[in-house]
C-alpha cells in the first residue's frame, strides 16, 4: 500500500470534515440540547447547496448565497417544528415528513434538475476542493475553520443568553421548564429553526467545495452528524465539560471520522460498504459508554463484595 497516497488525501479529508463538522454542530443542537430525534436534516443539507447553486450560477455574491441558505434552513426547521409543535407529530416522524417534503423541493428550487454545477472556472465560489493542497488562505480548511471558530462563539454566547438557557432547559428538563413559564413549544421550534439554519449553510459551503449540488447530497447526513457527535464525546469529552468544548468536540469528530473513512479507503474497502462501516462506527461509540458504565458496576460491586469479606 502506498502510504504516500494517503498522505496525499488527508488533506481533502481534513476540508470535509471541518465541512461537516459545521453540520453535526447543528445536529448536536437538537440531539444534545434539545433532547429532539430530528431527521430533517437530510433534507436541509440539500437545501442548502440547492439554493447556494442557484443563487451562485446567477451571478449572486457566494457570502449572500450562504446566508439566504442559512435563512431558508431556517424555514425548514420552521416546518417540522410546527408538525411537531402544533400538529402533536412525534419529533422523529415529523422530521420524515419535512426530509420527504424537501426531495420535492429542492427539485424545484434546482429547477427540475437533479444536479446543478457550480464551476469553479466560471463562478466565484468561498472554497474550492482545487485548493485544498495550496498552502495559501485559499486553502479551503482555513477559511472553513475560521468560520467554524466563529460559529462556535456565537452559538456559546447565544446559549449564555436567557433565552439560549431556556432551549437548554427544555432538552434537560421539559416539564420543570414549563413550570418555571418557558413556553417549550416554541423553543423546540427556534431549536429546530437553528439546527436546520446551521445545517443549511453547512450545505451550501459542501456545495462549493465539491463543484455542484445535488438532490441526494444529504442522503445519510444524520448518521455522519451523530457520528461526529458520538466520536468527539467518546474521545475528547473528558476534557471539555463547557458548552463551547463539547461544540469543539463535536467539529473535531468529525475531522475524525472523514480521517477513518480516508483510511478505510486506503485499506481497499468497497466504496459500496461506506455505508455499513458508518453504521458500525456509530454503533460502537455509542456503545463505549454503555460498556464503560458496566465495568464501573462491576468494580464497585467487586469492591463491596471484598470489604464484606
Amino acid at each position: 500500500m502506498d502510504f504516500a497516497k494517503l498522505l496525499n488525501a488527508l488533506p481533502g479529508a481534513a476540508s470535509q470534515g471541518v465541512i461537516w463538522g459545521m453540520m453535526a454542530i447543528g445536529v448536536y443542537i437538537t440531539y444534545r440540547i434539545l433532547d429532539v430525534a430530528d431527521l430533517t436534516v437530510d433534507g436541509s443539507m440539500a437545501t442548502g447547496g440547492a439554493v447556494a447553486a442557484v443563487l451562485i450560477t446567477q451571478g449572486v455574491n457566494p457570502w449572500l448565497a450562504v446566508l439566504c441558505a442559512f435563512l431558508v434552513g431556517m424555514l425548514t426547521g420552521l416546518l417540522t417544528g410546527l408538525f411537531h409543535t402544533a400538529m402533536g407529530i412525534p419529533a422523529i416522524l415529523a422530521g420524515i415528513l419535512t426530509q420527504l417534503a424537501l426531495y420535492s423541493v429542492n427539485l424545484r428550487i434546482m429547477d427540475g434538475k437533479a444536479n446543478m454545477a457550480v464551476n469553479v472556472n466560471k463562478y466565484w465560489v468561498l472554497v474550492s476542493s482545487r485548493n485544498v493542497r495550496v498552502l495559501s488562505l485559499q486553502n479551503p480548511i482555513c477559511l472553513t475553520l475560521l468560520l467554524t471558530v466563529i460559529l462556535i462563539a456565537l452559538l456559546y454566547l447565544f446559549f449564555g443568553t436567557e433565552y439560549g438557557n431556556a432551549l437548554r432547559a427544555t432538552g434537560a428538563n421539559q416539564n420543570m421548564a414549563r413550570a418555571q413559564g418557558i413556553n417549550t413549544s416554541r423553543a423546540k421550534v427556534v431549536g429546530l429553526m437553528l439546527s436546520n439554519g446551521i445545517v443549511a449553510f453547512s450545505g451550501a459551503m459542501l456545495t462549493q467545495y465539491q463543484g455542484f449540488a445535488d438532490v441526494q447530497m444529504g442522503r445519510g447526513a444524520i448518521v455522519i452528524g451523530l457520528a461526529a457527535v458520538i466520536i468527539g464525546e467518546v474521545v475528547l469529552g473528558k476534557f471539555f465539560r463547557s458548552l463551547w468544548g463539547k461544540l469543539l468536540c463535536v467539529s473535531v469528530g468529525a475531522i475524525i471520522y472523514y480521517f477513518v473513512m480516508q483510511i478505510v479507503l486506503w485499506l481497499g474497502l468497497n466504496t459500496n460498504d461506506l455505508k455499513m462501516l458508518t453504521a458500525l462506527v456509530v454503533a460502537i461509540f455509542l456503545a463505549v459508554p454503555y460498556w464503560k458504565g458496566l465495568a464501573m458496576t462491576r468494580r464497585a460491586g467487586r469492591g463491596k463484595e471484598e470489604k464484606h469479606a
